[in-house]
């Protein structure tokens, strides 16, 4: 990373820093985008440059885990499929626990607020498509549709266990470790101890 983009990082860390105080300490629809601004010493035009939204500010820091997993499984150049769904899911609630005070606002916030709850709901649906397509171009080819399906399906069963074991892990503070439950959510998909809906034996995709 050049000088000019540790420079462009650190603004918009800042920026997003100082926006979370402001919404710790007068809420989220009492925070202007000029005190951002101010707060973080810049001018509202380029706070705008880096967040478009007062919501993807509240949201930049979850953004940025589950943007950077896809993006580090996207460059694994070889890698079971199954190794790498299990990586991408612990390594997002690796990078989320190292902030658990964010996480925890972020969920607050989006419990106040509907504009917040639904541009979370958009970034959860982003990273299922992104993680989806992913998974699309690593299955094999001889069945193109069949393969779309079951990358939207294993994506979707990743985002499950991801907010799943958050919103436990949000709800019991300091007592439960994200990636351990995660596992245990792993296994009980594996072993049948989730119950399924079931299908008929004669049901062919």
């Amino acid at each position: 990373m050049g000088l000019r983009e540790v420079k462009r990082e650190r603004t918009r860390r800042l920026i997003a820093d100082k926006a979370f105080e402001l919404f710790s300490d007068h809420g989220f629809g009492r925070t202007t985008v000029e005190q951002i601004a101010a707060a973080a010493e810049v001018g509202p035009s380029t706070l705008y440059r880096y967040f478009p939204t007062k919501e993807g500010l509240v949201l930049e820091f979850v953004d940025d885990c589950l943007a950077e997993a896809v993006s580090w499984f996207h460059e694994q150049p070889s890698m079971e499929l199954t190794d790498g769904l299990r990586a991408v899911i612990e390594r997002v609630l690796e990078q989320l626990e190292t902030n658990p005070d964010r996480v925890r606002a972020v969920f607050d916030l989006a419990e106040q607020n509907g504009s917040v709850s639904a541009h979370l709901n958009e970034l959860i649906w982003r990273f299922r498509n992104d993680l989806a397509d992913v998974l699309y171009r690593r299955l094999p080819g001889d069945d193109p549709r069949r393969a779309e399906f079951v990358a939207a399906l294993s994506a979707g069963i990743a985002m499950n266990i991801i907010e799943s074991v958050v919103r436990v892990w949000v709800d019991n503070p300091g007592a439960v470790d994200a990636k351990t439950m995660a596992r245990q959510a792993m296994r009980l998909l594996r072993t049948g101890g989730v119950p399924l809906p079931g299908v008929p034996n004669s049901a062919v995709l």
